[in-house]
């Protein structure tokens, strides 16, 4: 995951939306103890229960991102991450007595958190993005939804899509990948709903007899996992359930691919070297 500046409730959303202590923020740092503001990757790894499946999680964390007084070039370090994940799988995969079942710690989704300000993407934004669309699926949200009116909410999401394309930067899912005519109709209304407008809670409220998550305002409660308040739970169903498998598939076929023809290509081929059955996702 990863965010322009401080502020966006990245690590809240995180794990609200895999209901698991899974930030590096939660993971490591006391509440008040301030993050470095580097650029500095670590990963998180969790066990989470998605219908009856068991999942390993691993959220790549990148706090600080953007937050510098020079930006320039300030995607490197996590274009790099992604690479070395590439790097490893590859080596593995080569290997003369390589394993059954080869680790994958490659990242099959990059969430980018976008400021929900209503005007134009900051050029730092669109910049990230289109250096790490080709080597990640990316997933655009709006952050902290909530102090947006649904109307600012619905021009913000155009404006975003709009702009994006003018850039030629092609977010998950991507239209050259729909295989058929029926994933091309869902994945039209997914795009169409796109950037997801969402809003992430650790703290629970009495809302008709009833505990939710949620974020108390002056005006009630914004309850995160209801579907009239943001779009946190099309988020999580999307991430989860009816696109994990595909965006492993892409990441594989896709992305992977692509790396491992360059490899191969510089090298004139790698020297091979001798060196529980749970999905695992990284993103």
């Amino acid at each position: 995951a990863s965010k322009p500046t401080d502020g966006l409730g990245k690590s809240t959303l995180l794990n609200t939306l895999f209901k698991s202590q899974v930030s590096r923020r939660s993971a490591g740092w006391a509440r008040d103890e301030k993050i470095p503001k580097t650029v500095e990757i670590k990963s998180v790894s969790h066990f989470i229960e998605e219908g009856g499946v068991k999942m390993k999680l691993t959220v790549v964390d990148t706090p600080g991102f953007g937050d510098q007084i020079n930006n320039d070039n300030c995607w490197e370090p996590i274009a790099k991450y992604i690479n070395e994940q590439y790097e490893k799988f590859l080596k593995e995969e080569v290997n003369i007595a390589r394993k059954k079942r080869i680790p994958d710690t490659r990242v099959h989704c990059c969430l980018y958190f976008i400021s929900p300000t209503g005007h134009s993407l900051r050029q730092l934004d669109i910049e990230f993005m289109k250096r790490l669309s080709h080597s990640v699926n990316i997933i655009p949200v709006i952050a902290k939804a909530d102090t947006m009116t649904i109307d600012e909410r619905q021009e913000f999401k155009q404006r975003v899509r709009k702009e994006l394309e003018m850039s030629g930067i092609e977010f998950y899912p991507q239209k050259e990948f729909d295989e058929d005519m029926e994933d091309k109709s869902d994945n039209d209304k997914i795009r169409e709903a796109m950037p997801f407008a969402v809003v992430g809670s650790d703290k629970e409220y009495q809302v008709n007899g009833k505990r939710v998550l949620g974020r108390k305002t002056a005006w009630g409660v914004v309850e995160v996992e209801n579907p009239n308040h943001c779009e946190f739970a099309q988020l999580r169903d999307f991430l989860i359930r009816s696109h994990l498998q595909d965006l492993k598939e892409v990441t594989h076929n896709i992305h992977y691919e692509t790396y491992r023809a360059k490899r191969l290509n510089e090298n004139g081929g790698l020297h091979p070297i001798s060196s529980s059955d749970t999905q695992e996702s990284n993103l």
